[in-house]
């Protein structure tokens, strides 16, 4: 069983019981990074904002039924008021609950039912390669990707071939760092360099052990590699990925014109 299905049986389960990201790692037997960094590029959303949206299409469900009291309903979805639950409930489905009792009606209300793992984005990728790599100064154009919202990473990179005479000449990084349990994350396009451009940000990566995995191909099929790499490649390869920046190396095997050739995922690894 993958990982994101794991972690989603897990969730679906319990899911009337009190569950916490450390609960959740711990049963899945995978570290906090690695589960959450999996979720999120199988998902698209956090795992903790699965859970609220989940419990709310549950208590939806109850509610339209007529008959069930909306404070029971309310503690039962693990809100501790009718004011907090009214709140989520409104926020989220954009009604208030008294609403979809007196109308027992669930077909205009955008409901989340259980996940399930996209089977098409998973690949082949071969076994990665470990290396030692060293600290190393990374410079470009950055931003922060929220909720794992990765639309915006294409013009960071229009904006660093702008801008690439500035700082180089070397192999291209997209370097993925700072992320969060709720789902954002800073990314960076850039190059090695000493020296900071104005308008540009630096980004120093400690030196690491990686797991160095290859996608050669077009560049619009590397998220089914690193959908495959975080969901099945790393279990299989038993490596636990480290909280520290990951990062895609782009050198003279990738055009950058036609998209395609070969790029290298490095993945920090603990141990």
């Amino acid at each position: 069983m993958s990982l994101l299905n794991k972690l989603i049986w897990q969730i679906e389960c319990h899911m009337d019981e009190p569950l916490t990201l450390q609960l959740l790692s711990l049963r899945c037997a995978v570290n906090v990074h690695h589960m959450c960094r999996t979720f999120q590029l199988g998902t698209g959303m956090s795992i903790m904002a699965y859970i609220r949206a989940r419990r709310l299409s549950k208590a939806a469900r109850v509610i339209a039924g007529g008959d069930a009291d909306i404070l029971n309903t309310a503690l039962a979805a693990g809100y501790g008021s009718h004011e907090a639950f009214t709140r989520a409930f409104s926020a989220y489905l954009g009604v208030p609950p008294r609403a979809v009792k007196r109308a027992r009606d669930l077909s205009n209300l955008r409901l989340m039912e259980p996940l399930e793992m996209n089977k098409d984005m998973m690949i082949d990728v071969a076994k990665p390669e470990i290396r030692e790599r060293g600290a190393m100064r990374v410079v470009g154009i950055g931003a922060t990707c929220r909720s794992g919202d990765i639309s915006g990473i294409p013009a960071l990179w229009q904006a660093l071939n702008a801008r690439a005479y500035e700082i180089g000449d070397g192999p291209a990084y997209g370097v993925s760092y700072d992320m969060e349990p709720s789902g954002d994350f800073h990314y960076l396009a850039g190059m090695e360099a000493k020296g900071t451009p104005d308008g540009m940000t630096a980004l120093d990566i400690p030196a690491h052990r990686y797991a160095v995995f290859t996608h050669d191909g077009h560049i619009a099929d590397l998220p089914r590699t690193i959908y495959t790499i975080w969901n099945k490649a790393l279990p299989d390869a038993g490596l636990e990925p480290a909280p520290a920046p990951e990062f895609e190396l782009y050198d003279h095997r990738f055009d950058a014109g036609t998209g395609r050739g070969v790029v290298e995922i490095w993945v920090p690894i603990a141990g």
